[in-house]
């Protein structure tokens, strides 16, 4: 059984050649306590990794709480927002559809 599914064993692989570039992306954010990213959506299935602090993210009106070492994945074209209940670093990573 292979557990590396996507990618071919046994072979030499350039990383850049496997995701093109406009399928994919990734951005540091840090969020202030008490601030917040206003409600919108991504072109994309989107996953909040919190690195530190704490985070409060509403998706589709379903509140959940994050902590550091916390991910959720947020469904394409769903409405979310973050609010910072303590001041938050998080890494957001972007996946589009082909």
């Amino acid at each position: 059984m292979s557990l590396i599914n996507k990618i071919d064993h046994a072979k030499v692989l350039n990383l850049t050649e496997q995701i093109p570039l406009d399928d994919l992306s990734m951005t540091l954010f840090s969020v202030a306590t008490d601030q917040e990213i206003g409600g919108h959506s991504a072109q994309g299935d989107a996953m909040v990794n919190i690195l530190s602090g704490e985070a409060e993210i509403t998706i589709e009106g379903t509140i959940y709480h994050l902590t550091a070492g916390q991910s959720i994945v947020i469904p394409k074209d769903a409405r979310h927002a973050l609010y910072a209940v303590q001041g938050f670093q998080m890494l957001l990573v972007v996946v589009k559809p082909d």
